[in-house]
Parts: structure tokens; sequence; C-alpha cells
């Protein structure tokens, strides 16, 4: 991990400090051009934008949704380096709930009660990514310079604590009258979808335990059924209202990943990948038209329709580069859809956690059998429809799809787009086989299919953490992807441990990777 504490500037500090016996230590190192207070609320938005994680990354082309087609750019390959510390950021979530203190707030307050979330979803997310990380002993300044790691099932029995006591303090807020929080750019200080979005995540990480249910200590399936049975002691997100997203502000320089002033990078240097849109056309699934845009070469070449399925078409992500950037330059391949993606500045906000997936995480749970009441069915279409209805796909009727024209030089201009009637029923989709729900492990398989589409360019490495606990949807691979044809099971440990951290680092490979930072290695919560 990247350690966060250097040590150079105290023991300057220390050494100034024996030389000059009429000023402190603090008084030595205070710097009077910059602020030495910051308050709990630009902590808290300094927390936020660190946790955020957005689309046209890397993490799309693990997820197979959305592929690079020219080297310069990037490549598709799994050959994964070191995974992502968020140990700065955990830094600074202990210094907003010390600023929160000195500023009069008394112990429960709403900083502290967030505190104990982010610690939860950060720690857990270097864990998903790398195995056992540095936890109880990090962050202790001077005594933490070469934490010990703590394994894996220890990392997230305490984010569950930190969890339940986020939760049960933010009851005791809200019932007390504080129901908002100062330098919120998530739900705009509400309290209540905080508390929403805390029981979501701990839905979301059992999840991520599902092979190691019959562990005692973790007991997911009892967290579980204690969780999703009891909305008044643990409310949990009940619409996309209540999505834990970013906003995208033009006015502020806050651009969408993909946006018009890009276009002509990201326009055709990237094309869709056939998991994501082969699973869309197999299942006739009208998202796709949101989402994507037709192969130009079937449309206007072999003159098939636009809104025919089979004029969709991603690129096989094992693909060897070289061939994929032939095809597309050739018009093979569908380009994300300009109208919704390109169009503006400010695209669609990007989920962080999300209702649609936690619909998918209860009927995935429910299908596992690990509560009693409730049905399956019922959480798995509302996350369908949920999905469904943030692309402005009705329940019945129609939907306009824009696709855009060849020739065209101005993304931006509606003009330049051809227009498409595209009717849509739920219930005649829903209909399908391959679609409605069943009991058992076909359920499941569609659970987690659906779970896949409406993860499209929201939650990070959400998709593929499902991908490797579960092996659905089907993630292909070859020449393109590298890694001798295997997907990556985990990233390898930031450089600096190696060099900082040498013993700990090593006794951690031994304990869980045969000895060496194995990409392919098998971390605790998939065996």
């Amino acid at each position: 991990m990247n350690h966060i504490f250097k040590t150079g500037g105290l023991l300057v500090g220390l050494a100034l400090a024996t030389t000059s016996c009429n000023k402190t230590l603090d008084e030595l190192t205070l710097n009077e051009n910059k602020p030495n207070s910051v308050p709990a609320s630009l902590l808290f938005t300094g927390v936020l934008n660190d946790a955020y994680e957005g689309p046209n990354g890397s993490a799309e082309v693990w997820d197979q949704y959305y592929l690079n087609n020219y080297d310069y750019y990037g490549n598709n390959r799994y050959d994964f380096g070191s995974g992502t510390a968020y140990y700065t950021t955990l830094k600074n979530v202990g210094l907003m709930e010390q600023q929160a203190l000195a500023a009069g707030s008394p112990a429960v307050n709403p900083y502290e009660a967030l505190g104990n979330f982010f610690r939860a979803y950060l720690f857990t997310r270097m864990s998903l990514q790398m195995g056992d990380v540095p936890q109880s002993q990090a962050l202790l300044g001077l005594e933490g310079l070469t934490p010990a790691y703590d394994p894996q099932k220890a990392v997230f029995v305490q984010s569950f604590k930190w969890l339940e006591s986020a939760n049960a303090d933010l009851t005791t807020l809200i019932a007390g009258g504080t129901t908002t929080v100062a330098g919120d750019i998530y739900f705009g200080g509400d309290l209540r979808k905080w508390q929403r979005a805390v029981n979501t995540l701990r839905v979301r990480l059992l999840l991520n335990l599902s092979k190691k249910n019959g562990d005692a200590d973790l007991n997911v399936a009892g967290q579980f059924a204690s969780i999703v049975g009891n909305a008044t002691k643990y409310p949990l997100m009940t619409s996309s209202a209540d999505n834990m997203q970013y906003t995208y502000v033009a006015a502020t320089n806050n651009f969408y990943p993909n946006n018009n002033r890009n276009f002509g990078q990201d326009g055709s240097r990237k094309n869709m990948a056939a998991t994501y849109v082969g699973l869309l056309t197999t299942l006739q699934d009208p998202r796709v038209y949101a989402t994507c845009e037709p192969a130009r070469d079937l449309v206007d070449n072999q003159k098939q329709s636009a809104t025919a399925l089979s004029s969709f078409v991603g690129a096989d992500p094992g693909l060897d580069l070289g061939v994929m950037y032939v095809n597309a330059g050739l018009q093979k391949y569908s380009f994300l859809n300009r109208y919704r993606y390109f169009r503006t500045l400010v695209g669609e906000p990007t989920i962080q956690l999300g209702y649609p997936e936690l619909a998918f995480n209860i009927a995935e749970g429910i299908n596992r059998g690990w509560l009693a009441e409730g049905s399956a069915e019922t959480y798995y279409t509302a996350g369908i429809q949920a999905s469904m209805a943030s692309y402005g796909l009705p329940t019945s009727g129609t939907y306009t799809a824009y696709f855009y024209r060849p020739g065209s030089t101005d993304v931006t201009a509606t003009a330049n787009y051809d227009t498409y009637s595209i009717p849509v029923s739920f219930a005649t989709y829903y209909a399908q086989p391959s679609v409605k729900y069943a009991p058992g492990a076909p359920g499941l398989t569609r659970i987690l299919q659906q779970k896949y589409l409406a993860l499209f360019r929201h939650s990070g490495l959400e998709a593929y953490y499902n991908y490797r606990r579960t092996g659905v949807p089907t993630f292909t691979t070859g020449p393109g992807t590298g890694n001798g044809g295997r997907i990556a099971q985990r990233f390898q440990y930031p450089t600096s441990e190696r060099t900082a951290n040498t013993a700990n680092y090593q006794a951690a490979l031994a304990s869980q990777y045969g000895g060496n930072d194995d990409i392919n290695g098998v971390m605790y919560l998939l065996k």
C-alpha cells in the first residue's frame, strides 16, 4: 500500500526543536501561508470525490463492456498491475472526524457515522482487489509504518462492525432531529439516504462473500436475513431516487468522462464488447437501443435495418487488437451511443451504489435460501424495471432511439441523428423463457445476467467481481486479453509494499498465494 506518513519533515522538526528552546514543534511546523484547519465538511467532500469510480477507464474494459481498439490509448489485456490504495483518503476520514469534534460536535455526529461507512467501503474495496490488506495496524502514524496484513476475513468482519455502528448512529441522529450533513455532493446532505446507502453496501458485501456462507464468524445468511427482513432497523434503498451517484456539472468543468470535447478521440478509438451487446441482443433487450448504435457496415453496406437486433455487434474481447482496429475502421462493430454519451458535457449520473443492483442482490440472496420470506421474482423484476427506466424505456409504449448519422461533423446537434420509434413492452420482454424468473440455478443465472446489464457504466469493478465469483455472464479470452488466456483473479500489491514493508508483504504472499504476487492467485473469499 502507499504509506501516507512521511517521516522526513518530522525528523527535521525534531532536530530544530532541540536547538531552539524558545519555539515548540507546532510553532516550527506551522505554515502561515496555508490554512491549518480544514472544516469537516470540506474533508467530507474530498473523501466523496476520492471514492468516486467513473466509466471510460480500465474497469469498463475488464468488465467487458467497452473495449479499446487502438493500442496507443490502451489495450484489453488482463495483465493487472497494482490495486488502488486508499490510505490517504482513509487518513482524511479520520481527520474529518477529528475536525467535527474540534468544532464542538458530540461524539455521535454525522461525520463520525459516515466515517465508519467509508472505512468499510474503502477497506473492502482494497481487499476485493488484492486480498489481505493492512487494516488494524494501518493509519497509526509513526507506530504504523510497517503494518501487518489483516486476513481478508478479518477485514470483512471489522467492516460489518463499522457498518452496524454507522447504521445505529444514523438512527440515533435522525431520531434526534439531525437529518443533514454539510459537504455532501451525493445526496445533498440527506442522512436518511446515507443510512439506506450504509445498509445497501452491507448487502453488496454479503453477496461478495457468497462462497463463505457456511462460516459462522461471517454469518452471511444470518446477516442478510436480519437486514433485508427488518426495514425499520435497517432501511434500504427503495427506488433509483436513493442511488448513491455522482452527478456531473458542466458549469464547474466537471464533465462526464465521455463528452463532445473528447469525441474525436474516444468516439472511434473504442467500441462495444460482445459480452455486453451479445447478451442484450440474445435477450431481445431494448436497452441496446439506448446504449449502443448499430454497426454501420451492416446498415449502410449490407442494407440491414438500423433497428434489427442483428445490426448490433460487439467485438470479442479476446480478439487480437490489430484485427479489432481494422474491423472497427470498417464500421463492423457497434459504438457507444453518441446521443446519450457524447452529445453533451454531462452525460448521465454515475452510480456508485444503486437500487437496481440492490434489487438483484436481494433476489440472489433469496434464491440462495438466505431468507425464508420474500419473493426473489419480485426483486428481480423490480431491478430490471428500474434499470430500464433509467434509460427512459417505458413499461409499455414507444422509445425514440437516436443513431448518429454517418458523415455528420457535429455530435452535439440533434439534427445529425436519425430517429427511430422502438415499440417496448415489459410484459412481452419478461415473458421470454430466457428472461422470466425460475427457481434454482436457472433463476440465479438470470439474476446475475440482469445485474450485469444493470451495472453497465456504473459501480467500477462490481461487474467483474460478480463474474469472478459466479462465472456469469461468460467472459471471453484470447490473444487480446493476454494473461495466457485467463481472466486475472486479483491485482498485485503496490510496489511500495515490496520495498517499504517487505517482511509483512512477503508474509502476506506466503499465506495467500504461495509466496508470489500472482494476478491469478485465488483469494480467500473465492475459495
